[in-house]
Protein backbone atom coordinates (compact mmCIF):
# COMPACT_ATOMS: atom_id res chain seq x y z
CA UNK A 1 0.00 0.00 0.00
CA UNK A 2 1.14 3.53 -0.94
CA UNK A 3 0.39 7.01 0.16
CA UNK A 4 -1.99 8.97 -2.57
CA UNK A 5 -0.62 12.29 -1.35
CA UNK A 6 2.04 13.86 -2.76
CA UNK A 7 3.22 17.46 -2.07
CA UNK A 8 4.70 17.79 -5.04
CA UNK A 9 1.11 18.22 -6.68
CA UNK A 10 -0.46 20.30 -4.22
CA UNK A 11 -1.38 17.74 -1.31
CA UNK A 12 -2.64 18.90 1.93
CA UNK A 13 -0.14 17.40 4.13
CA UNK A 14 -1.64 18.70 7.54
CA UNK A 15 -4.77 16.64 6.14
CA UNK A 16 -2.94 13.55 4.73
CA UNK A 17 -1.32 13.17 8.60
CA UNK A 18 -4.75 14.21 10.21
CA UNK A 19 -6.59 10.75 8.35
CA UNK A 20 -3.53 8.79 9.24
CA UNK A 21 -3.79 9.45 12.95
CA UNK A 22 -7.35 8.80 12.65
CA UNK A 23 -6.99 5.84 10.70
CA UNK A 24 -4.41 4.17 12.88
CA UNK A 25 -6.51 5.33 15.85
CA UNK A 26 -9.21 2.99 14.70
CA UNK A 27 -7.34 0.11 14.05
CA UNK A 28 -5.54 0.29 17.66
CA UNK A 29 -9.25 0.27 19.12
CA UNK A 30 -9.97 -2.90 17.01
CA UNK A 31 -6.89 -4.21 17.90
CA UNK A 32 -7.18 -3.09 21.87
CA UNK A 33 -10.50 -5.22 21.61
CA UNK A 34 -9.24 -8.41 20.57
CA UNK A 35 -6.14 -8.09 23.34
CA UNK A 36 -8.81 -7.85 25.88
CA UNK A 37 -10.77 -10.71 24.65
CA UNK A 38 -7.54 -12.99 24.77
CA UNK A 39 -6.87 -11.27 28.20
CA UNK A 40 -10.26 -13.01 29.14
CA UNK A 41 -9.67 -16.27 27.32
CA UNK A 42 -6.28 -16.40 29.56
CA UNK A 43 -8.16 -16.26 32.66
CA UNK A 44 -10.67 -18.89 31.59
CA UNK A 45 -8.10 -21.12 30.61
CA UNK A 46 -6.27 -20.81 34.24
CA UNK A 47 -9.44 -21.49 35.84
CA UNK A 48 -10.40 -24.53 33.94
CA UNK A 49 -6.22 -25.56 34.29
CA UNK A 50 -6.96 -25.13 38.62
CA UNK A 51 -10.21 -27.30 38.08
CA UNK A 52 -8.33 -30.26 36.31
CA UNK A 53 -4.72 -30.27 38.74
CA UNK A 54 -7.68 -30.39 41.45
CA UNK A 55 -8.74 -33.54 39.77
CA UNK A 56 -5.35 -34.44 39.22
CA UNK A 57 -5.71 -34.28 35.64
CA UNK A 58 -2.14 -33.66 34.64
CA UNK A 59 -2.64 -34.62 30.90
CA UNK A 60 -5.38 -32.31 30.28
CA UNK A 61 -3.43 -29.48 32.26
CA UNK A 62 -0.36 -29.82 30.34
CA UNK A 63 -2.64 -29.88 27.18
CA UNK A 64 -3.56 -25.99 28.31
CA UNK A 65 -0.46 -24.80 29.08
CA UNK A 66 1.03 -26.03 25.99
CA UNK A 67 -2.41 -23.80 23.83
CA UNK A 68 -1.33 -21.07 26.43
CA UNK A 69 1.98 -20.79 25.32
CA UNK A 70 0.71 -20.86 21.60
CA UNK A 71 -1.87 -18.29 22.12
CA UNK A 72 1.17 -16.23 23.63
CA UNK A 73 2.96 -15.92 20.75
CA UNK A 74 -0.44 -14.38 18.96
CA UNK A 75 -1.30 -12.11 22.02
CA UNK A 76 2.44 -10.55 21.65
CA UNK A 77 2.28 -10.45 17.71
CA UNK A 78 -0.86 -8.80 17.96
CA UNK A 79 0.34 -6.48 21.22
CA UNK A 80 3.46 -4.98 18.86
CA UNK A 81 1.41 -4.51 15.62
CA UNK A 82 -0.77 -2.33 18.01
CA UNK A 83 2.32 -0.66 19.21
CA UNK A 84 3.50 -0.07 15.76
CA UNK A 85 0.33 0.84 14.19
CA UNK A 86 -0.44 3.67 16.91
CA UNK A 87 3.92 5.04 16.38
CA UNK A 88 3.35 5.15 12.65
CA UNK A 89 -0.02 6.80 13.57
CA UNK A 90 1.59 9.62 15.63
CA UNK A 91 4.67 10.56 13.66
CA UNK A 92 3.50 9.97 9.57
CA UNK A 93 3.88 12.87 7.21
CA UNK A 94 4.17 12.40 3.80
CA UNK A 95 7.26 12.88 2.01
CA UNK A 96 7.79 13.68 -2.10
CA UNK A 97 7.88 9.89 -2.44
CA UNK A 98 4.82 7.77 -2.48
CA UNK A 99 5.14 5.79 0.94
CA UNK A 100 5.48 2.19 1.35
CA UNK A 101 2.81 1.47 4.35
CA UNK A 102 3.71 -1.79 4.66
CA UNK A 103 7.27 -1.87 4.81
CA UNK A 104 6.82 0.99 7.71
CA UNK A 105 4.73 -0.58 9.66
CA UNK A 106 7.31 -4.23 9.45
CA UNK A 107 9.68 -1.90 10.25
CA UNK A 108 7.94 -0.33 13.59
CA UNK A 109 6.43 -4.31 13.95
CA UNK A 110 10.12 -5.87 14.00
CA UNK A 111 11.67 -2.47 16.26
CA UNK A 112 9.32 -3.10 19.26
CA UNK A 113 9.01 -7.04 18.76
CA UNK A 114 13.03 -7.16 19.13
CA UNK A 115 12.98 -5.40 22.39
CA UNK A 116 11.27 -7.78 24.14
CA UNK A 117 12.11 -11.57 24.98
CA UNK A 118 10.26 -14.70 23.02
CA UNK A 119 10.45 -17.15 25.41
CA UNK A 120 6.53 -17.95 26.74
CA UNK A 121 8.05 -19.41 29.88
CA UNK A 122 9.04 -15.56 30.92
CA UNK A 123 6.02 -14.27 30.08
CA UNK A 124 3.96 -12.68 33.25
CA UNK A 125 0.62 -14.36 31.84
CA UNK A 126 2.51 -18.05 31.45
CA UNK A 127 4.42 -17.39 35.23
CA UNK A 128 0.76 -16.31 36.52
CA UNK A 129 -0.92 -19.84 34.95
CA UNK A 130 1.59 -22.23 36.02
CA UNK A 131 1.72 -20.71 39.71
CA UNK A 132 -1.86 -20.91 40.21
CA UNK A 133 -1.73 -24.45 38.96
CA UNK A 134 1.16 -25.07 41.74
CA UNK A 135 -0.61 -23.23 44.29
CA UNK A 136 -3.14 -26.26 44.06
CA UNK A 137 -1.25 -28.73 46.00
CA UNK A 138 1.88 -26.60 46.71
CA UNK A 139 0.43 -23.45 48.15
CA UNK A 140 3.27 -21.29 50.06
CA UNK A 141 6.22 -23.25 48.54
CA UNK A 142 8.29 -21.73 45.79
CA UNK A 143 7.78 -23.12 42.39
CA UNK A 144 11.22 -25.44 41.00
CA UNK A 145 14.05 -23.96 40.13
CA UNK A 146 12.38 -20.68 42.31
CA UNK A 147 14.10 -19.87 45.45
CA UNK A 148 11.82 -18.11 48.48
CA UNK A 149 11.76 -14.41 47.54
CA UNK A 150 10.71 -15.53 44.02
CA UNK A 151 7.33 -15.92 45.27
CA UNK A 152 7.08 -12.59 46.09
CA UNK A 153 7.87 -11.33 42.46
CA UNK A 154 5.54 -13.75 40.85
CA UNK A 155 2.82 -13.14 43.09
CA UNK A 156 2.96 -9.37 42.64
CA UNK A 157 4.36 -9.48 38.71
CA UNK A 158 1.67 -7.51 36.59
CA UNK A 159 1.60 -5.67 33.72
CA UNK A 160 0.55 -2.61 35.96
CA UNK A 161 4.08 -0.65 36.44
CA UNK A 162 2.63 1.11 39.92
CA UNK A 163 0.79 -0.57 42.78
CA UNK A 164 -0.73 2.77 44.27
CA UNK A 165 -1.46 6.14 42.63
CA UNK A 166 1.02 8.73 43.64
CA UNK A 167 -1.32 11.38 44.30
CA UNK A 168 -4.57 9.97 46.30
CA UNK A 169 -2.18 6.97 47.51
CA UNK A 170 -5.52 4.76 47.15
CA UNK A 171 -3.87 1.24 45.69
CA UNK A 172 -4.83 0.74 42.10
CA UNK A 173 -7.42 -1.44 42.70
CA UNK A 174 -9.81 1.06 44.51
CA UNK A 175 -9.70 4.05 42.12
CA UNK A 176 -13.01 5.05 41.13
CA UNK A 177 -11.64 6.12 37.70
CA UNK A 178 -8.28 4.51 37.15
CA UNK A 179 -6.25 6.34 34.10
CA UNK A 180 -2.96 5.33 32.64
CA UNK A 181 -0.70 7.99 30.78
CA UNK A 182 0.37 6.82 27.41
CA UNK A 183 3.78 7.72 27.45
CA UNK A 184 5.05 6.36 30.67
CA UNK A 185 2.04 3.78 31.29
CA UNK A 186 1.63 4.73 34.94
CA UNK A 187 -1.42 4.77 36.73
CA UNK A 188 -3.28 7.43 38.33
CA UNK A 189 -6.62 8.31 39.89
CA UNK A 190 -8.24 10.12 37.13
CA UNK A 191 -9.38 13.77 39.30
CA UNK A 192 -6.10 13.56 41.15
CA UNK A 193 -4.03 13.69 37.94
CA UNK A 194 -6.38 15.93 35.82
CA UNK A 195 -6.15 18.56 38.52
CA UNK A 196 -2.34 17.91 38.94
CA UNK A 197 -1.67 18.44 35.38
CA UNK A 198 -4.27 21.64 35.14
CA UNK A 199 -2.23 23.49 38.06
CA UNK A 200 1.34 22.83 36.40
CA UNK A 201 2.33 24.20 33.34
CA UNK A 202 4.94 21.18 33.13
CA UNK A 203 3.46 18.67 34.53
CA UNK A 204 6.33 15.73 34.88
CA UNK A 205 4.76 12.43 35.83
CA UNK A 206 4.74 12.20 40.05
CA UNK A 207 6.13 8.72 40.21
CA UNK A 208 9.61 9.11 41.41
CA UNK A 209 11.99 8.46 38.86
CA UNK A 210 9.84 8.84 36.02
CA UNK A 211 11.36 11.61 33.28
CA UNK A 212 8.04 11.35 31.34
CA UNK A 213 5.74 14.65 31.02
CA UNK A 214 1.93 14.67 31.12
CA UNK A 215 -0.68 15.99 28.99
CA UNK A 216 -4.53 15.85 29.85
CA UNK A 217 -5.24 14.27 25.95
CA UNK A 218 -1.91 11.93 26.73
CA UNK A 219 -4.20 10.16 30.07
CA UNK A 220 -6.52 7.91 29.07
CA UNK A 221 -8.87 5.20 30.07
CA UNK A 222 -8.11 2.15 28.07
CA UNK A 223 -10.21 -0.58 27.84
CA UNK A 224 -7.41 -3.12 28.95
CA UNK A 225 -6.41 -0.99 31.53
CA UNK A 226 -9.56 -1.94 33.40
CA UNK A 227 -9.14 -6.06 32.55
CA UNK A 228 -5.44 -5.61 34.30
CA UNK A 229 -6.81 -4.30 37.16
CA UNK A 230 -9.28 -6.60 37.53
CA UNK A 231 -6.51 -9.39 36.94
CA UNK A 232 -5.25 -7.56 39.89
CA UNK A 233 -7.81 -8.18 42.27
CA UNK A 234 -7.87 -11.50 41.07
CA UNK A 235 -4.74 -12.54 41.86
CA UNK A 236 -4.56 -10.69 45.49
CA UNK A 237 -7.67 -13.02 46.35
CA UNK A 238 -5.90 -15.75 45.06
CA UNK A 239 -3.25 -15.01 47.42
CA UNK A 240 -5.26 -14.11 50.22
CA UNK A 241 -6.65 -17.48 49.62
CA UNK A 242 -3.57 -19.44 49.41
CA UNK A 243 -1.90 -17.43 52.88
CA UNK A 244 -5.55 -18.42 54.70
CA UNK A 245 -4.80 -22.17 53.40
CA UNK A 246 -0.99 -22.27 54.80
CA UNK A 247 -2.44 -20.56 58.29
CA UNK A 248 -4.71 -23.10 58.78
CA UNK A 249 -2.42 -26.08 57.83
CA UNK A 250 0.31 -24.81 60.23
CA UNK A 251 -2.53 -24.35 63.08
CA UNK A 252 -3.52 -28.21 62.67
CA UNK A 253 0.43 -28.59 62.73
CA UNK A 254 0.68 -27.19 65.98
CA UNK A 255 -2.29 -28.87 67.26
CA UNK A 256 -1.13 -32.01 66.36
CA UNK A 257 2.34 -31.62 68.21
CA UNK A 258 0.96 -30.51 70.99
Amino acid sequence: MASTSDPRGGGDVPAASGIMTTSASMLCSENQSLIIEMRKVFNMMKEIAVDLERENESAKVNELENTVAELLATYEDCTYQTSAIESVGNTYHPGAELTDFKKLLNDEFMKFKGNKSSAPQNHPIMRQFREAIWNVHHSGQPMPGEEQEDIVMTNNQSTILNITCPLSGKPITELAEPVRGVDCMHVYEKKAIMGYISRNAQAKCPITGCPRFLRQDKVVSDPLLLVEIEEMRSMSKENMTATLVEDFTMTDDEEEED
